[in-house]
């Protein structure tokens, strides 16, 4: 699964902006104004926390919230499982950042298959929107979702078989990584025919300029 630094595809030749992160916790711990249009302060956020609907725990979520509002980000909480793509299109107009928070993976991907969330975000990022995942929110946007089925949790798949996801990135993702994964990880993904990426919860991957850049705190895990 080892891999090399490279240059990404056209797949993503015109877009701009993605930040994709294993713990939605790294937007808020770290300062990110860097890297985006303006301060994160000053940007209208469209937060989807359809994810978080469909666990066993959401105090995460909260927590989450709870803390982007006392950092004074101007967020909205958006439920994309409820909008058809019409609805869609016209709600999450006008926003800086489109920011998808974990939770079920399965679920999500239902939600964006149903909702049309795939078209209207690939849109959005080529007008210089961008998208901020966190764990499912980054699963999304790789080519598949395969990577979260490393740890099931339980969770309702909701009939989800294909596991072909947004493809915003042509590569996976492997959140919430810690050591004593590696045995596991290196056996049972080792052909997945797409480059690895694995963060752990301090790190996030920037996609700007159609390169790819580790952000957050230690080296990058290469296996």
């Amino acid at each position: 699964m080892q891999h090399k630094n490279f240059i990404l595809n056209k797949i993503i030749s015109n877009m701009r902006t993605l930040i994709l992160a294993s713990s939605g916790k790294f937007i808020t711990n770290n300062n990110i104004d860097n890297f985006l249009p303006k301060k994160i302060t000053d940007c209208k956020i469209a937060y989807i926390s359809t994810a978080s609907k469909k666990v066993h725990d959401d105090s995460y979520a909260i927590s989450h919230q709870q803390k982007m509002s006392e950092l004074n980000f101007s967020y909205t909480e958006i439920d994309i499982a409820a909008l058809n793509e019409n609805e869609l299109k016209k709600t999450l107009d006008g926003y800086d950042i489109i920011f998808v928070e974990g939770g079920n993976t399965y679920y999500l991907l239902k939600a964006v298959r149903e909702s049309g969330f795939k078209k209207i975000i690939k849109n959005l990022i080529s007008q210089g929107v961008v998208y901020i995942g966190s764990s499912a929110g980054s699963y999304i946007a790789c080519p598949s979702i395969i990577m979260s089925t490393f740890n099931e949790r339980g969770f309702n798949k909701f009939g989800i078989t294909d596991f072909t996801a947004m493809n915003l990135v042509p590569f996976l993702i492997k959140a919430h990584y810690t050591p004593e994964m590696k045995k596991k990880l290196y056996e049972k993904f080792n052909n997945l025919g797409y480059p690895l990426r694995i963060l752990n919860d301090n790190q996030a991957l920037l996609v700007k300029d159609g390169k790819v850049q580790l952000l957050g705190g230690g080296d990058e895990i290469i296996m």
